[in-house]
């Protein structure tokens, strides 16, 4: 796979060598057993895959590369580049500005865009009405698009569906700014509905099925559906899509019972002609995240500490996962870790921070679970390792733990 040039502050020297380490014992990724760093009174078990993936790091390069090219030119980004505080603002200090937030509301009026102002398109991509904008008012963004291709592969696969009429169910959070790229480009090919969850997915099945009224359906899913969405018409035919940063375990089972739906309603020898298989949609990197998060529970721990963005999707499904299991505490960097019995963390739940009194166990040996979303640098996770392992006494060295692990 391709290697990006990325600021060497982003990375960690000990977390480089656990992840080559580990690619090199498992080339094919079947493993998803965490890496143990046994320091003694203090274990860490740390995620098989986590932190940057491809489309971020793709990001990331186009945006340092263009600051570093154009320097007497004016640079925006659409919105935050990804959903990572310490990086977007590492790219404000270098002077980019943001035209909107990540809701879509506009923080810099179009007005004052030129001709030769340079705006780069965000990893998570934009609408088909937003790229036309620019175009319209003489701003190339093609050497500047920094959208993810696992979410291009996206658009292409409902491109390719709509063509053979089905229509377009996407997974996704309606708000979030790679659903919305990603409905306006579905939207644009085929009749298009954003279902946030199994639950809504199971009130449009009994619309389907005729068991709820039709006529339901545009109070239901108001704002979610395209234009011109007919219910006598688009609600025989469908494919799965989704927002690369859902949980795919959820993505599946809404392509499973929307299958079992069609099948209750059509019979399984003709569900070929009702249902397409977009099992391919699903991005790798969120995947492997997700599994190395299972692979993480398996194992006995204390406490959970997951780094990452509080806006960031991905990160936010891996907090899900882990607080099922373990006591888990979602923070964007090692300072939100106040002392060794004192942490300031964010609530997914009530969208707020809060903090928690001896968050860390009073025990013989402490195991702490350490994994980080895929828009968060190394470098932070590794800051929150130490800052954890500070407040250990009589610990082995990085060096010699390091050492046990991958040989060096």
């Amino acid at each position: 796979m391709k290697t990006f040039d990325v600021p060497q502050y982003y990375r960690s020297p000990i977390i480089s060598a656990i992840k080559q380490a580990r690619k090199g014992q498992d080339p094919r990724k079947k493993d998803f057993s965490p890496t143990i760093l046994d320091f003694g009174p203090v274990r860490f078990l740390l995620a098989r895959h986590f932190g940057f993936c491809y489309g971020v790091e793709n990001a990331i390069e186009i945006a340092y590369q263009t600051v570093e090219k154009y320097p007497d030119k004016r640079i925006f980004f659409l919105s935050e580049m990804i959903h990572n505080p310490h990086v977007n603002e590492d790219l404000q200090s270098k002077g980019i500005q943001f035209l909107m937030d990540t809701k879509g509301k506009q923080l810099i009026e179009w007005e004052i865009l030129k001709e030769d102002d340079i705006v780069l398109i965000p990893a998570f991509g934009t609408t088909i009405a937003i790229r036309e904008k620019l175009e319209k008012m003489g701003v190339t963004t093609q050497e500047f698009d920094t959208t993810c291709p696992f979410v291009v592969k996206v658009w292409n696969r409902a491109n390719k569906l709509g063509k053979n009429d089905h229509t377009i169910l996407v997974h996704g959070k309606p708000t979030h700014e790679e659903t919305r790229a990603t409905f306006s480009h579905s939207a644009a090919n085929a009749p298009t509905l954003v279902l946030r969850n199994l639950e809504e997915a199971k009130v449009l099945a009994e619309m389907i099925l005729g068991n709820q009224s039709i006529e339901d359906f545009y109070q239901v899913f108001e704002g979610r559906y395209s234009e011109g969405f007919d219910t006598k018409m688009h609600l025989d035919k469908f494919g799965v899509v989704n927002q690369t940063t859902m949980l795919a375990s959820e993505t599946q089972e809404i392509a499973a019972f929307i299958r079992e739906t069609m099948v209750k309603k059509y019979g399984e020898n003709d569900i070929k002609n009702h249902f397409a298989d977009t099992r391919d949609t699903l991005c790798y990197a969120t995947n492997d995240n997700q599994q190395a998060t299972f692979g993480l529970l398996k194992e006995k721990a204390d406490v959970a500490l997951v780094i990452g963005g509080y806006n960031s999707s991905n990160t936010t499904h891996l907090v899900e996962l882990c607080e099922q299991k373990v006591p888990t505490y979602f923070l964007n960097n090692a300072a939100k870790i106040l002392s060794d019995n004192l942490i300031q963390y964010f609530d997914i739940h009530e969208k707020v921070e809060k903090t928690q009194q001896d968050f860390l166990p009073k025990k013989e040996v402490v195991s702490v679970i350490l994994t980080s979303g895929a828009s968060c640098p190394d470098a932070l996770v590794e800051e929150v390792l130490q800052k954890v392992l500070s407040f250990f006494s009589n610990t082995k060295t990085v060096e010699e733990v390091l050492k046990r692990v991958v040989g060096v």
